[in-house]
Order: C-alpha cells, then sequence, then structure tokens
C-alpha cells in the first residue's frame, strides 16, 4: 500500500472523495489476501503509507466495518480484518443457495438471450481459468456469472438479499482463487469446472427446476472444493499460515 497506488486510483477516479478511494484500496487489498484475515489495521501506518491524513483512513475503516470486512474485538482496542471459519462459510453458503437456486430457476423462465449469451461466455472463461490457477481470471469470472444470474431474474427482493452477502461471498473467493487446488487429488474438481456451463445450458433450454438443481449442486460442490484439504480440517489454514509470513 503506497503512495503510488493512491494516485493509481485517484486517476482512475478523480471525482471521488478520498475516503472512497481509500476503501477501495483496502477492499481490493482485502479480497486479493495482501491484507490477510484478522490483521489488525494500523490507522496511523496506512495514513503514513498513502500520505494522507487519519481522517479519510477512518471513514475507510467504517465503511469496511458496516459491510463485514472489518470488526472490532471485545478485549482488545482498534479495528481488524474479519477473520475467515468454515462454520461462518458453510452459513454464507447456505444463504446463497437460498437465493441464486431460485434465482436461476427464475432465469429459465425470464433471462433475455443478451443476458444468457453472456452468462455463456463467463462460463466459457471459468472453465479456462481453473485448470490454470488463474486467480484473477477466476475472480472476473465467477461471481459475475453468479452476480448477472441474479440481476437477471427479474426480482427485485431476491437481487436485494443477494446484494447483502455479496461483500463476505467477495472475500472468500479472495481466499479459493489465490490456493486453488484444482488437481487430481481434489475430489471436486471436475464437478466444478464444469458447473458453470450446466447451470447455463438448464437455463438456456428454459427448465426452471433442473436450473435450480443445477445451481445447487454448484454451491455444494464449491463450498466442497473450498473446504478440502489434505493438510487440515480448517480450508483457511493456507490463509493463517500466509498471514504468519
Amino acid at each position: 500500500m503506497t503512495r503510488k497506488k493512491l494516485e493509481s486510483y485517484l486517476e482512475k477516479n478523480p471525482f471521488a472523495k478520498l475516503s472512497e478511494i481509500v476503501t477501495q484500496i483496502l477492499y481490493d487489498e482485502i479480497v486479493v489476501l495482501d491484507i490477510p484475515p484478522a490483521s489488525k489495521l494500523n490507522v496511523n501506518q496506512i495514513a503514513s503509507d498513502l500520505g494522507i491524513s487519519r481522517t479519510p483512513v477512518v471513514e475507510a475503516i467504517n465503511r469496511l466495518q458496516a459491510i463485514g470486512f472489518v470488526e472490532t474485538r471485545p478485549k482488545a482496542s482498534g479495528f481488524y480484518v474479519a477473520d475467515m471459519n468454515l462454520r461462518d462459510m458453510i452459513d454464507l453458503y447456505n444463504a446463497r443457495a437460498a437465493i441464486e437456486c431460485e434465482a436461476a430457476a427464475l432465469c429459465a423462465e425470464k433471462a433475455s438471450g443478451e443476458a444468457i449469451a453472456r452468462m455463456e461466455s463467463l462460463a466459457m472463461e471459468f472453465k479456462k481459468a481453473i485448470p490454470k490457477r488463474d486467480g484473477k481470471a477466476l475472480r472476473e469470472t465467477d461471481m459475475p456469472f453468479h452476480r448477472l444470474i441474479v440481476d437477471s431474474c427479474s426480482n427485485k427482493y431476491l437481487i436485494r438479499s443477494y446484494n447483502e452477502l455479496v461483500p463476505n461471498l467477495t472475500m472468500y473467493q479472495g481466499s479459493w482463487t489465490k490456493f486453488i487446488n484444482p488437481d487430481k487429488d481434489n475430489p471436486w474438481s471436475s464437478q466444478v469446472v464444469h458447473q458453470h456451463g450446466a447451470i447455463v445450458s438448464a437455463i438456456k433450454l428454459r427448465i426452471p427446476d433442473l436450473a435450480r438443481q443445477s445451481m445447487a449442486a454448484h454451491i455444494r460442490s464449491s463450498l466442497n472444493f473450498v473446504a478440502y484439504s489434505d493438510n487440515t480440517d480448517d480450508p483457511f489454514w493456507i490463509v493463517k499460515k500466509s498471514s504468519e509470513k
């Protein structure tokens, strides 16, 4: 996190408030685990690194706290990046399934041809990215794919509910795209690779029940894919290990 990075963001968003730019910088670094889960955020250090005052940093941290990226602790002072654990991820994915499965079924009835064509394109790019362990490509295809399905379902209440989950989904996605394990030892790899295509096929065929079932199967496989590890029952062991370096 440097002054140069701040200037780069400001060039792209010249009319944004400084606190909004700092929010985006911190958000991006948390998502890709450059700032690991459970890390303490040093306001003075961040301000010094960016060459700015404390005020926009504090405002940025408050915004991130509001969306669940940052938390305080009862017996500790200051702000911390939200921790990640399997129980929380299971709860999050259960909530995700409740929304996305119904959204997929509605898409099979209502999605436009243009939206479906975009889904097909994203599904193909996702399939290419997994074997390459291309974290950036995965982040640019996975969440947009799921986001497009929800946005195309024509139900404002599902869309509104999903918006509440997006920040936390994005954070967990950052962990699995950074430490992805798409090899023969991970029994869920082959399923995850092809399931986006299966979902799109069901939507394109206009079969709501099949679209719902395909999405449910995909979310189950995705959870197992992330949680799978030869080393420990905690799928985030490698995230924690990286933060100790």
